[in-house]
């Protein structure tokens, strides 16, 4: 039997690479532009274009950290009105399966893709930490996530983002209402989920108990008197189109004495948390998810 051959990781790829790849994952490329930008760097890197996006696509399997069917969780899917957005929402709430007491509850905002396996796996992971996770899924009005990356990207184009908007601030409502809950919410999200964690910073108020952004847009400088809650903001090293978004929001932070902390992981790439690609920082990751739960623990017990 062939040894397992090592982990592919963002130093294994040329930089340009990366930035054609980030731009096809956030819709500014389409596969076909990927495939012919990357063409030039294939050849070098002993594969083809197609081999290229295919080792840097996600493999939820290898990257699976709790099962579903863990005994230690429960997990059950819910769904909810959202008046002023599409009507009706679904989300995935996963739970300790044994509990002593009244827990916080976090509500978990995917990437671009909707509830995708890896971000129903953050959930369950945040279930561990003793945390009840609320993980709604944004494509849910589309048929919800079909395990075909490129049509979710499609899909998540299409969406009203105005609506969708409303369709997570429903969501938090919800969560902070849910069974077993302490009456505290937090939020984390990741890449548009980040951004989204923002966004609900500004609309909630003080109805948010905390947030975590995952390298995500930021929102205007001139809504962020409105934002209450704090916020721990979790940035890559390698990430120019986000990172540019950040002296003028935190400068705005400072000035309406938000209390924050910003974390810049040098030598990452944007998605550095997500460890079903490429991307992922195993060290970056795990101080990351560390300073997460601490936060969340601190601000919402």
């Amino acid at each position: 039997m062939s040894p397992t051959p090592p982990r592919q990781t963002a130093a294994d790829f040329d930089p340009e690479v990366l930035r054609l790849f980030d731009q096809y994952v956030h819709g500014l490329l389409d596969r076909r532009g990927f495939l012919d930008r990357a063409g030039r760097y294939a050849a070098a890197a002993g594969t083809t274009s197609a081999g290229l996006l295919a080792a840097l696509s996600p493999n939820f399997a290898a990257a699976q950290k709790v099962s579903p069917t863990d005994a230690r969780v429960k997990n059950e899917f819910v769904e909810f009105a959202s008046p002023a957005g599409n009507a009706k929402v679904r989300a995935l709430v996963a739970r300790p399966a044994q509990a002593a007491r009244p827990l916080p509850v976090v509500l978990v905002v995917h990437e671009n893709r909707g509830l995708n396996p890896h971000i129903e796996d953050i959930a369950r992971r945040l279930a561990l930490d003793n945390f009840i996770a609320v993980a709604p899924d944004a494509l849910f009005t589309q048929g919800g996530y079909s395990g075909d990356e490129d049509k979710a990207r499609e899909l998540f184009a299409k969406l009203d983002q105005t609506k969708t908007s409303e369709d997570f601030v429903a969501a938090a409502n919800h969560a902070r209402t849910v069974a077993g809950g302490n009456g505290k919410l937090g939020a984390t999200g990741f890449c548009w989920g980040g951004g989204m964690v923002n966004n609900l910073a500004v609309a909630m108020g003080a109805d948010l108990g905390a947030g975590v952004p995952f390298y995500g847009a930021a929102p205007a400088a001139a809504d962020v008197p409105k934002i209450k809650a704090p916020l721990l903001i979790q940035l890559a090293g390698t990430d120019e189109r986000i990172n540019a978004m950040y002296p003028e929001y935190e400068a705005a932070l400072k000035a309406n004495n938000v209390p924050h902390e910003k974390h810049i992981y040098e030598g990452t790439q944007h998605g550095f948390h997500n460890n079903s690609t490429p991307r992922y920082s195993e060290a970056a990751a795990n101080l990351a998810w560390e300073r997460t739960v601490a936060f969340f623990k601190r601000h919402l017990a």
